[in-house]
């Protein structure tokens, strides 16, 4: 099996039965000495029950037991393992240390690396005490990378450093029933980050972060966004793709049945000037917009530091869909088609789009550069740029 590294960062978990009905042989943290009073460092108690759940052969659970908070400074759950399958159920409360200087390694708190059959459950909660790195450096969350199979689901999780959840390198994987919650002017609180991955799902979830809900970013493909309520956030994005030239690619996203409420974006697709590789096969459909700013935004152009203004290359964007998108924007531009003097977004449809003003009195309006596609049935509003 392909090498399933796993770096655990800030989970807030609801109760929930475990995904397996057999535990297994059991390992609790209490009987190698964590003591769960919220004081002492219990990080050397949870590395030698991991390495017993480890060395255990079958079906192995680690315990955190309800009633109590432990104390964790950053500390690594390495295999392979013997375990066919580990499971890691949280009842309690783990939390990080705030005391900065305890943290040498400031991009993990808690790391799994190289574990099969990995699944996390639980009743309790994570807190990574977030608020006191936003103004520090800090990196991924919850990170899962070449992690093939993964289910994580029925968790909750608060208050990122940054990304709450990042996917890299992984195929079949699926998401379900999160709820993910940081403050709207939290900095790049991303709820879901996936790259370079294939075959994910992610489904019926909570998001509401200081930056995307979820992002797709490079070298991913085959993914399935459903029943998710983005709020405050910045919308489920595809990108950004291409920066400083880079090659990168994307396609067969398919968003569904989503709600954004108050978001700074909804549907966006974001690739820098200059940039190489291309955007397609991606569809928006069933979502509903309430009082959010730039409902529907292609920006092909994007360059906010004006490093590559005289650059001609583009992210290719091409057969993107949107369709049923209905509600209300802040802004009076709902939808922003802002593609490449040079390349362009081709393909691109618009069919059954209602999308009026939150501002009573006020109409919307669009924009667009350079766009070609078609628009089917209704269009509010009307975007010229597009065949009829």
């Amino acid at each position: 099996m392909k090498a399933a590294i796993l770096t655990l960062f800030l989970i807030f978990m609801t109760a929930s039965p475990c995904l397996c009905n057999d535990l297994g042989q059991v390992f609790n943290v209490i009987s190698y000495g964590a003591v769960g009073n919220g004081k002492t460092d219990d990080t050397n108690a949870f590395a030698k029950a991991w390495e017993a759940v480890c060395n255990a052969n079958g079906i192995t659970s680690l315990i955190i037991p309800k009633g109590k908070i432990f104390l964790l400074s950053p500390v690594q759950f390495k295999g392979p393992c013997k375990a066919t399958k580990v499971l890691v159920q949280v009842g309690g409360t783990i939390a990080a240390s705030a005391n900065l200087k305890t943290w040498t390694d400031k991009e993990k708190w808690i790391h799994f690396e190289t574990v099969d059959g990995l699944v996390i459950n639980g009743g309790g909660q994570i807190d990574g005490q977030g608020s006191v790195w936003w103004n520090a450096c800090s990196d991924k969350a919850l990170h899962f990378h070449n992690c093939n199979g993964l289910q994580l689901s029925n968790l909750r999780h608060l208050n990122s450093q940054k990304n709450h959840i990042s996917i890299s390198g992984c195929k079949g994987v699926k998401i379900d029933n999160l709820h993910i919650s940081a403050p709207e002017d939290s900095p790049n609180t991303d709820g879901i980050d996936i790259s370079t991955s294939s075959n994910i799902e992610v489904l019926n979830t909570v998001m509401e972060t200081g930056d995307d809900c979820i992002a797709i970013n490079a070298g991913s493909s085959n993914i399935t966004i459903s029943g998710v309520a983005c709020g405050p956030g910045h919308g489920i994005s595809i990108g950004s793709l291409g920066k400083n030239g880079a090659f990168e690619t994307v396609e067969e996203v398919h968003v569904m049945n989503c709600t954004f409420k108050g978001t700074q974006n909804a549907a966006r697709i974001k690739t820098w000037l200059g940039g190489k590789g291309y955007a397609r096969k991606i569809s928006y459909e069933n979502i509903q917009i309430i009082n959010s700013q730039n409902p529907i935004i292609i920006d092909q152009n994007y360059n906010p530091n004006s490093l590559n203004a005289n650059a001609q290359s583009a992210v290719e964007i091409s057969n993107v869909t949107f369709r049923n998108v209905y509600g209300t924007s802040v802004d009076e531009i709902a939808i922003d088609l802002v593609c490449s003097d040079h390349f362009g977004c081709s393909n691109i449809v618009l069919n059954n789009i209602d999308i009026k003003s939150a501002i009573p009195g006020k109409q919307t309006t669009s924009r667009c550069n350079n766009a070609h596609g078609s628009t089917l049935s209704l269009c509010t509003p009307i975007v010229p740029c597009l065949s009829h």
